[in-house]
Parts: structure tokens; C-alpha cells; sequence
């Protein structure tokens, strides 16, 4: 197939305002955004997508996990699309770029066919993935999760927040549950571009990461059970304090990661303490534990080295303690077709890059599973993500988008 020329560029600062546009909505406290999935704010959020991609000429499909599919039609009806996306949801405390640039970047590259009457043999389809953070909703990924069959969607619907409510219902709620069964479309190839949240990159000074691989992960949730007692009047004997269990668990858990560096990391980030009152011991503590590594044995011997090591500090300190895995997945080997498309546009468009294994989870790890797939990564700032203070530059976004461009144009083949 033949590859675009090497003039063909997207409009950088046309993606760049409308990322700054889209980062009004569900704004944060310092400066990034809290958009969490199916909230009012998520909802706001893909109305205006659907206003950009409806002026871009593009027609909307949403299937029953909310997940939206954005068509720019081929020359050949018979063909099957190209897809290009990430996400649009957020954590918390997120920044402006993880998942949007992804999003966004997808829908330049339709203005910019636009802008150039350029046709594709291939539809092209952009894609917004329900619920990639899993920060509201755990698993992580979930509508791609159950796009690809890896979980049912009636378990989906049921997940629950912390304040009880369930996910179907939200969905519902915010009025973007669609008809479209789930898992039913068939793709030629998915390609996701998005911020390499690491630091490598950037140290490096590549313009372009060239993601061959993803980490497999392991999400742990564990319950550790003591009993309240009065801080002051409680002594030290006499204490089951579940609070000072985690804590040697979670040292165990760094111990472990550190015992298979360099290729596995691993800490926890969700804690929930209770009473989490000043002068209470803890009684109860719940916990996730991220452990994640490109190698599967790796990953299941660090799982082995946590049920046993939790356990018998649990039962020395005379504590309970419950296990039960709330996410994860195997290790990805991208397509050497797609990887390969990836690597030819940033050398063809003479941008720096270098190969690289995806550190954190994403959409495309699920879809690699029923269509070929690739991912093309960006720098950002410090490596931070997941962060208010989250930071890419114009020109990285720029450079990210162009690959992306020409590898998903040449993938959907240019028609002369």
C-alpha cells in the first residue's frame, strides 16, 4: 500500500485548542481535570465530542457500555474500518492529555483528510472508550474489556461506586447507554496514541515512543481485619491494629517488586482505613495492590510471594486478612504490522523514536486481543501522569499526531 507523503501534516493548533476546549469541562482544583467516568461531567464532555465529529462530516455509533464510534466512510463499502482512539474520562486528579490526546488526536486526523479531499479506501472510525481510568469503576479498560469478551457486560453493569451506585444505571443516567451490541464490530486495525506517562522519553530526548510490548497487570485487593480500639487507653499488648498490618504488607510489596527489578514495579495506591478516625485503631483496612511487569511469570510469582508473605504476617499479628483479584491482565505483544506502520511514519516524517513497552495499562491491550493493533506514545513532563500537574508540549503533540496520521491513513489505504 502506498504511504502518504511526507508534507502531510495535521493542523497542530487546531488539536491543540481543542484539547484546551474539551480540558474546560469537569475542570480540576489545580489546573487539570475530573471527569470520572459516566458522571454529569462525562457526560458533557461527549456531547462535544459528537458536535466536533458531526461537523467533520462523521456519523455516531454508541454501543450498550456507552462507548462511542465516530465513521468517516470508505471508497470500498465491503472494507472493514480502520479505528483510532483512547479515552475521554479521567481521574480524579487527572491531567488535560491521558486518553484526550488520543481522542482528539483521531478526530484531527479526519479534518485534516477533509481539509486535503482526501479519500481512504477504508472507513476510519474514532473511538471514545467508556471507562479506561477504572478510578470510579474498577477494573480498568472496562468497555474495551468487554468489547474483546474478557468480562461479561451484565458484571459491568452491576460494578458499583463508592457510594453504591452502579454503573448501568449511571450509564443510564447520563443518557449515553446505546443500542449497539457490544464486541459486534469488526476492525482491520485499532491504533491509540497517548502520553507515555513515564519519564524515558524525555530523558532520552525521542519525540516518538514505539510501543512493541504492554506490561502485564495484577490488581490485589486485600482486607486486612483487627478491631477498633481506643488509641490511648489500649495497650500495646492487647492491640490488633490493622492499619500497622498493611503497613508491613505494604513494605513486603515494595520488597517484592524490588526482588525482580528491573522489569516489575509494584505499591498501592488505594487505601481505604476505617474508623480513619484520630484516636481509633484501625480495625479494618481494604487495599489495592499494582504489581505489573512485561514478563507473566514474573507477575504470578509476585502474586505467589504476596498471598504467603501477607498471610503469615496477618497471622503473626494475630489479624485477618482476605485476597481477591479486582483486575488485571497478561502481557501484550502488539502487531508486528501495525508496530511496523508506527515505526516507518515517524522515520518517513524524521522524528526521533525509539521502541518501547507500555508501563501502564490501555484500550489497546484489550482490542490487540481481536484485531491487529499498535500504539504510538508522545513524551510528557517529569513522566508524570495521573496528576493535575500532568504536562506535554505542542510540539510533542504535534509530532504524535503526525505519526498517528500516517500510520492509520496508510493503514487505511490513500485512493488516487
Amino acid at each position: 500500500m502506498a504511504a502518504p507523503g511526507e508534507n502531510l501534516r495535521i493542523n497542530s493548533d487546531r488539536l491543540w485548542d481543542s484539547i484546551m476546549e474539551m480540558a474546560k469541562i469537569g475542570p480540576g482544583v489545580a489546573g487539570g481535570n475530573n471527569r470520572q467516568t459516566v458522571t454529569d461531567e462525562d457526560g458533557e464532555g461527549r456531547h462535544l465530542f459528537r458536535q466536533w465529529c458531526e461537523e467533520a462530516g462523521l456519523t455516531m455509533g454508541v454501543d450498550q457500555m456507552g462507548t462511542m464510534f465516530m465513521r468517516r466512510e470508505g471508497a470500498d463499502p465491503d472494507a472493514l474500518p480502520v479505528y483510532v482512539g483512547s479515552h475521554l474520562d479521567t481521574q480524579p486528579t487527572g491531567g488535560k492529555y491521558d486518553g484526550v490526546l488520543g481522542v482528539l488526536a483521531g478526530l484531527e486526523i479526519i479534518r485534516t483528510l477533509n481539509d486535503l479531499d482526501i479519500k481512504t479506501k477504508h472507513p476510519i472510525v474514532v473511538t471514545n472508550w467508556t471507562n479506561e481510568e477504572g478510578t470510579r469503576y474498577a477494573p480498568a479498560m472496562l468497555a474495551s474489556g468487554v468489547f474483546a469478551d474478557m468480562h461479561t457486560q451484565d458484571w459491568a453493569y452491576g460494578l458499583e461506586d463508592a457510594n453504591g451506585k452502579k454503573f448501568g444505571d449511571e450509564l443510564e443516567r447520563i443518557g449515553w447507554k446505546g443500542e449497539e451490541t457490544v464486541g459486534d464490530r469488526k476492525m482491520h486495525a485499532f491504533f491509540e496514541l497517548h502520553i507515555e506517562q513515564g519519564p524515558i522519553l524525555e530523558i532520552e530526548e525521542k519525540d516518538i515512543g514505539v510501543v512493541t510490548h504492554g506490561q502485564g497487570l495484577s490488581w490485589m485487593q486485600i482486607t486486612v481485619t483487627g478491631k477498633d480500639a481506643h488509641t490511648g487507653s489500649t495497650p500495646m499488648p492487647m492491640r490488633k491494629n490493622a492499619g500497622l498490618g498493611m503497613a508491613r504488607i505494604l513494605e513486603l510489596v515494595d520488597k517484592i517488586a524490588w526482588s525482580h527489578a528491573p522489569d516489575a514495579v509494584a505499591a498501592a495506591g488505594h487505601i481505604d482505613v476505617h474508623p480513619n478516625s484520630r484516636n481509633v485503631i484501625p480495625g479494618k483496612v481494604v487495599f489495592t495492590v499494582d504489581m505489573r511487569s512485561p514478563n507473566l511469570a514474573t507477575i504470578e510469582d509476585m502474586e505467589k510471594q504476596l498471598a504467603e508473605g501477607a498471610k503469615k504476617i496477618c497471622d503473626d499479628m494475630g489479624l485477618e486478612i482476605e485476597f481477591e483479584k479486582v483486575g488485571g491482565f497478561d502481557p501484550v505483544t502488539f502487531d508486528e504490522g501495525c508496530v511496523a506502520a508506527v515505526r516507518n511514519a515517524a522515520e518517513r516524517l524524521g522524528y526521533s523514536h525509539k521502541n518501547l513497552i507500555s508501563g501502564a495499562g490501555h484500550d489497546a491491550c484489550w482490542i490487540n486481543r481481536v484485531a491487529p493493533t499498535a500504539m504510538v506514545m508522545c513524551p510528557c513532563v517529569d513522566g508524570l501522569s495521573h496528576n493535575e500537574a500532568e504536562d506535554i508540549s505542542q510540539e510533542w503533540a504535534r509530532a504524535g499526531t503526525d505519526v498517528l496520521f500516517h500510520a492509520v491513513v496508510e493503514t487505511a489505504e490513500i485512493v488516487e
